[in-house]
């Protein structure tokens, strides 16, 4: 038998207008002009991915589902990558921000994404007093957990002790290419089933607390992805890694990559100047900056 979730109308109201409101650009030519490999990436968005989110979504909204499962299909969204961890891809940047400029659905399906993750993800003013509650304890336990641990291995370790201070069991232990997994068991998964459904009060509820350590971990360049993978095994997982500076496309949004700064083709002329043949001696080089200044509005007065 399903149980239906307990959750706000606005909510499941927000969420099927999103569903609806899915960016399509003005016409399929204009956006084809653009970049083959974004066109590829947003068709894949448009006719795999997003048909499977609005499934998962209405599975959600009628509790079939839990959170944690939308949230793990939309981190899955296909992406036009613009940056080689922290360094940026300025090719790539600049190309997706050319075709911003010209088609707006790029711009839309960030914002649009944003939104979507925003609203399934939940800020505290969307949460019920109970759940604001234990999200605000975690964040407050936090800072006596947490204290004086920086690194992902000395916090998943603290992170463990306090599974096991509420008896949840550690079936396992992982460190990939400095992600560190923990594997458990937790003995609150079917806590009021038989009223609220399968792991709803130990996701839903109990789970609001790991939110609050996502929040002040966050704050710290900690990512730390709550209990997840528990829908349809006894075991759960949870991940802790330092934040990504990765960006890809449509999680960053156009508008926020930095614009390339180009150097002026005066500059250019100057520097290739100077730097000549005919310019290489002092007295030359003197002279050249002396012609090459007022045409770049520098005054020479006084020199």
């Amino acid at each position: 038998m399903e149980h239906e979730l307990v959750m706000i109308p606005s909510e499941s109201s927000r969420l099927r207008s999103l569903m609806s409101a899915f960016p399509e650009p003005e016409s399929a030519s204009t956006f084809g002009d653009g970049d083959s490999e974004i066109e590829l990436t947003y068709n894949r968005i448009h006719q795999d991915w997003f048909p499977q989110l609005e499934e998962k979504i209405e599975q959600y909204i009628s509790g079939k589902v839990l959170r944690e499962e939308v949230i793990a299909h939309l981190e899955a969204v296909p992406s036009y990558r613009l940056s080689d961890g922290a360094a940026p891809l300025t090719g790539r940047q600049q190309r997706l921000r050319q075709v911003a400029d010209d088609e707006p659905v790029v711009h839309n399906m960030s914002e649009w994404y944003a939104s979507v993750r925003n609203t399934v993800e939940q800020d505290l003013d969307d949460l019920t007093a109970d759940e604001r509650l234990l999200n605000r304890l975690g964040y407050l336990f936090g800072f006596v957990l947490f204290a004086g641990a920086s690194s992902p291995s000395a916090i998943v370790r603290r992170l463990r002790f306090a599974y096991q201070v509420v008896g949840v069991e550690i079936d396992s232990i992982n460190t990939t290419g400095g992600c560190e997994t923990t594997t458990f068991t937790c003995p609150y998964r079917n806590v009021g089933s038989t009223i609220y459904g399968k792991r709803t009060v130990c996701h839903e509820k109990l789970d609001r607390v790991d939110d609050g350590y996502v929040r002040y971990l966050q704050k710290r360049g900690i990512d730390y992805q709550r209990p997840r993978g528990c829908d349809s095994a006894t075991q759960c997982y949870s991940a802790v890694s330092r934040s990504s500076p990765e960006q890809w496309w449509p999680k960053t949004d156009p508008d926020d990559l930095s614009r390339e700064t180009t150097v002026p083709p005066e500059w250019n002329q100057l520097i290739s100047g100077i730097f000549s043949t005919d310019m290489m001696h002092g007295r030359g080089r003197m002279i050249g900056l002396l012609v090459w200044l007022p045409r770049l509005g520098v005054s020479v007065s006084g020199v």
